[in-house]
């Protein structure tokens, strides 16, 4: 069993049996520990819900077991009551996904018969409405320098551009683009396409911008990779050599190679990954692109979370105060 969770690609979830699962689980029997185990292998398919809900549920059992309460006596008091301490140090949409979690495998140990009633159904977590993202986003012209400023000389720079240039361009997440094989590049008539792997495993299938497939058809060349439909399209390198190797590139090494990018041309430490999405739908916005456009190219479910990532308001707001003329 602890071998199939290490399958799934949740690096919490291989150390075997004893360490996955929490006391609290262990003690209420063998059937209730298959199922907690289940509900992580055969429920959720997504590795980063499952890395995020398998944390959120340990912690919970984990002030669960220093109170000393077995799992038929967890009660939605006692959920409330975790959610409140929560609450002191964390913040509220953390503490809704953590109370999602909690509901969410409480309900799959329901259907289990593991045990009668959710405690965790009834349970409130805090408001938290959000009218306007905290992804920082860069100018055009900012996108640019930075794009521009990354020496190509050298196929891991080819990487590099194209890499940010798909997330600008197409406005996609960084799971979508470093989880892309060769032949997600494709061309359909006289267009080229990307294919973007996202979440819940559904393909999402956008036009090249004529930049980024620019920056595709510099960076394929150089890495001799474009006949190699099933292989990875952004590459890790190997050490200090600078070798692109045959493995995928990992979300984190996606942010370091950002950071040091973003670095190097004296821009804030806190562009991340999310910066090239939001930086790219702003840009479109700008340029009289339409909101329900956006929210398609960006495989979002509703228009309000596209709306997140529109920052005009940002520069007209500081536009409007430098007339404060005093």
């Amino acid at each position: 069993m602890a071998h199939g969770i290490a399958y799934y690609g949740s690096r919490e979830l291989t150390a075997g049996r004893a360490a996955l699962v929490p006391a609290t689980i262990s003690q209420a029997g063998y059937h209730a520990t298959r199922r907690f185990l289940e509900f992580f292998t055969a429920s959720i398919r997504n590795p980063n819900t499952r890395e995020a809900y398998y944390r959120a549920v340990r912690d919970f059992f984990r002030w669960c077991e220093r109170r000393g309460l077995p799992l038929e006596q967890v009660c939605p008091m006692l959920v409330a009551a975790y959610v409140e301490e929560l609450s002191t140090h964390a913040a509220p949409p953390t503490v809704q996904q953590n109370l999602a979690a909690i509901r969410t495998l409480f309900d799959f140990l329901v259907i289990g018969q593991v045990v009668p009633f959710n405690p965790a159904a009834s349970v409130r977590g805090p408001k938290h409405v959000v009218k306007k993202g905290k992804t920082p986003v860069l100018s055009a012209q900012d996108a640019r320098i930075l794009l521009d400023s990354i020496n190509t000389s050298h196929v891991v720079g080819l990487r590099d551009r194209a890499l940010i240039g798909v997330m600008v361009f197409s406005f996609a997440r960084v799971s979508a683009v470093v989880n892309m094989r060769v032949e997600d590049y494709y061309r359909n008539g006289k267009r080229w396409w990307f294919r973007l792997h996202e979440k819940g495993g559904k393909f999402h299938e956008v036009p090249a911008h004529h930049n980024a497939e620019a920056f595709l058809d510099s960076y394929l060349e150089a890495a001799g990779i474009a006949d190699e439909a099933k292989s990875p399209l952004f590459r890790s390198t190997r050490g200090q050599s600078r070798r692109l190797t045959d493995r995928a590139m990992a979300r984190r090494d996606a942010l370091r190679m950002i950071k040091r990018r973003a670095k190097v041309v004296g821009m804030t430490s806190r562009i991340c990954c999310h910066t090239f999405r939001a930086t790219g739908i702003t840009a479109y916005l700008e340029n009289n692109g339409s909101l329900e456009i956006a929210q398609t190219i960006a495989a979002h479910e509703s228009p309000r979370t596209t709306k997140l990532y529109d920052r005009r308001q940002d520069r007209l707001t500081l536009d409007e105060i430098e007339r404060i003329m005093i």
